[in-house]
């Protein structure tokens, strides 16, 4: 099988792949919740190559997030469920819809009247989901309610502070950050609990407790919590590379020492940091 700019190549190669004799060990087994987190990823990938401005990034991980649709498509399309073609499909109307002042299907011809038709057509939809949703026999409707304005979509972090900034306006709310340290340490103390009892999904569970209650804390002391954590990662991408250089300098490398060697190395970085802001 050769590469090919047609994507129909694409979708017989994870066809191919998904086989379930001839196929890829490692891809049969994959389904939509195993595949989910790389998907996450892939995005999170392209938007890296875009801040960046690497083109050539840009192209290959636009591959890899299309790769992942059309593997979702594929899994679908062995459940019985849709295909790549339905995809394509579903998406073409949806933009023709919403842009009938384009493709000759309206006459709005101002910023008005194109807001008042996408407003509509936006409840139109919503209809339609609605009755979808209603044959599948789904009921659960997070889009509803007061905190349906806060859309799932968001990564889990942004998700959990725009849920409680909301929740908050009709003051369902701590009143100050000290109870919420009592909170996160009741938190911490289930957690433990957890993982004394060896289950996985309440560990699971309590963590995500645990990470809730700290994002509470960082929306009352106005350290938005997303930021702060990046420049944690940053922090940590500093001091480990600080790490490296030192035991490359010593002739070393990471597998070969001790983990009290990098440790010390880790607080050496950190001094180091801690002189440079006292100057």
């Amino acid at each position: 099988m050769e590469p090919s700019k047609d994507i129909s190549r694409l979708i017989e190669i994870m066809a191919a792949l998904r086989h379930p004799e001839t196929g890829c060990p490692w891809d049969i087994e994959q389904n939509f919740e195993t595949i989910k987190p790389y998907t996450i990823e892939e995005a999170y990938e392209v938007s890296d190559a875009i801040e960046r401005g690497d083109m050539d990034d840009l192209c290959d991980e636009l591959g890899d997030l299309l790769l992942q649709v059309v593997f979702h498509a594929r899994m679908a399309e062995e459940a019985g469920e849709f295909s790549f073609g339905d995809v394509v499909n579903a998406i073409t109307a949806k933009m023709i819809r919403r842009h009938p002042h384009v493709f000759a299907r309206s006459a709005a011809d101002t910023p008005d009247a194109v807001k008042r038709q996408w407003d509509e057509i936006k409840q139109a939809e919503k209809r339609e989901r609605t009755e979808r949703r209603s044959r599948r026999g789904i009921t659960e409707d997070f889009n509803s309610g007061f905190l349906g304005s806060v859309q799932r979509s968001f990564p889990a972090l942004t998700e959990a502070l725009k849920l409680q900034e909301r929740a908050a306006k009709v003051g369902f709310d701590w009143s100050a950050p000290e109870p919420i340290l009592d909170k996160i340490e009741e938190e911490i103390g289930e957690l433990r609990a957890a993982l004394r009892e060896g289950d996985q999904a309440k560990v699971s569970d309590e963590l995500g407790d645990l990470i809730f209650a700290v994002v509470n804390i960082g929306r009352h002391i106005k350290a938005d919590p997303e930021q702060a954590l990046r420049g944690t990662n940053t922090k940590f991408r500093r001091r480990f590379s600080h790490i490296e250089q030192v035991l490359e300098a010593e002739g070393e490398t990471l597998e070969a020492v001790s983990l009290e060697r990098m440790e010390e190395i880790w607080q050496a970085a950190k001094a180091i940091e801690r002189a440079i802001v006292a100057e």
